[in-house]
Order: C-alpha cells, then structure tokens, then sequence
C-alpha cells in the first residue's frame, strides 16, 4: 500500500511538472503571437520544464502536499510580458493571462477524452498489465489540470484571475487592484491555512468535472 502511494505520488509530481510546463509556454506563446516576443527571447516558448520551474512553487510546495495528502497544486516561474509590445494592450493582457488556465483545461479535457476510450484490464499476477498505470496517469491528468485551471483564475494578483480582473477593470479600479500584488501570496497563504482555499478551488473543479467526458 505503501509503494503505491508513492508510485502515485511521483505520477503526480510527473504529470503536474508538465502541466505546469504547458501552462507557462501557453503564457509566452500567446505573447509572442501578440505582439511581445520578450518570453520567446528567453526561451519560454518550451516544453523543458527546467526553463519554467520554480523551486519552492514547482518542487518544495507540490512534494510537501502531495506528502501532505492536500490538493496538489504549484507553480511556476512567471512568464515576463511587456505590456506596451502588445497590439492592443488592456485586450491582449487578459488573453495572455487567460492562456494558462485554458491550456490546463484542455489538457484537463484531452485526459478525459482519453480515459473515457481506454479499455482497462485487470492487474493479473505475472502477466505485464499497462493499462491500469496509463489510466492512473489520464486520471491525474485531468483532475490536477482542473485544479491548476481553477485555482489559477481565483481573481487575486498575480494569479493569472487578478491579472485577468485588471485587464477588464476600469482603468482606476484595475490601479487599485493592481496595488495589491505584492499582497497576494500572503492572501493566498492565509486561505491555505485557514482551511479556505478549498471552498474557492472544490466547488468549480467539480462543476468543470461534470462537463469533461
């Protein structure tokens, strides 16, 4: 029982390691197409997780949790953008900002899709059985990809939620949320250890999870 936990521990780890990878590409990515190659120039525009890992976000905080038996949920380092590149500023920063959360939720709904087709066969004593390990990974997938998705839209600087609030703000109210980034991992810490994070995160994963095949 022990080894199977940290076999899904280290799946886990695995499949929220690329999540994390695509979710940053998909920020410099759709940057670059916008008008600001200052990510691509740094060579953010990959699928090496190296270029995007954070050591406490992308390590330390996901390892803790997943030991900790807690929603596992990290991130990564944050994609640079130059707002004044942009073709069309306020509009182009929100759609940069809302690229992440998008990318985790197709990959959330290409896990579903896959799972949903896949024919699982019984783990059999002395007989190589891989469908039972692909179908764990698909499940992983999908639900670490909601929750990163989720999580990642909760409206407070510098999710990618806040950055998408200010960019639809008026222009005073965008200042005064905008004011409150340094702040917001404090925030963010607070909801964790108070135990309501997961009053923001549960319900709308679930509801997401209901819509994916």
């Amino acid at each position: 029982m022990q080894n199977l936990d940290v076999a899904l521990i280290l799946i886990s780890f695995i499949v929220l390691l690329f999540s994390l990878t695509v979710h940053e590409m998909a920020h410099a990515w759709t940057a670059d197409r916008l008008g600001d190659p200052t990510a691509r120039l740094l060579g953010r525009i990959s699928l090496n997780p190296l270029v995007h890992a954070d050591p406490i976000g992308t390590i330390l905080f996901p390892l803790v949790a997943a030991f900790s038996r807690v929603p596992l949920i990290g991130w990564a380092k944050p994609v640079p953008v130059n707002v004044r590149r942009l073709q069309h500023p306020r509009r182009d920063y929100v759609l940069v900002a809302a690229a992440g959360p998008a990318a985790n939720l197709l990959l959330a709904l290409a896990a579903a899709s896959a799972l949903r087709l896949l024919t699982v066969t019984p783990v059999r004593l002395g007989e190589p059985g891989v469908s039972a390990p692909i179908a764990s990974f698909l499940a992983q997938m999908k639900q670490i990809n909601v929750l990163l998705a989720v999580f990642n839209m909760i409206p407070i600087p510098p999710l990618d939620g806040g950055n998408v609030l200010i960019g639809l703000l008026p222009l005073r109210l965008a200042a005064v949320v905008s004011g409150l980034r340094p702040y917001g991992f404090i925030v963010l810490y607070l909801l964790m250890l108070t135990g309501q994070l997961q009053y923001l995160v549960v319900p709308p994963s679930y509801f997401i999870y209901s819509w994916l095949p």
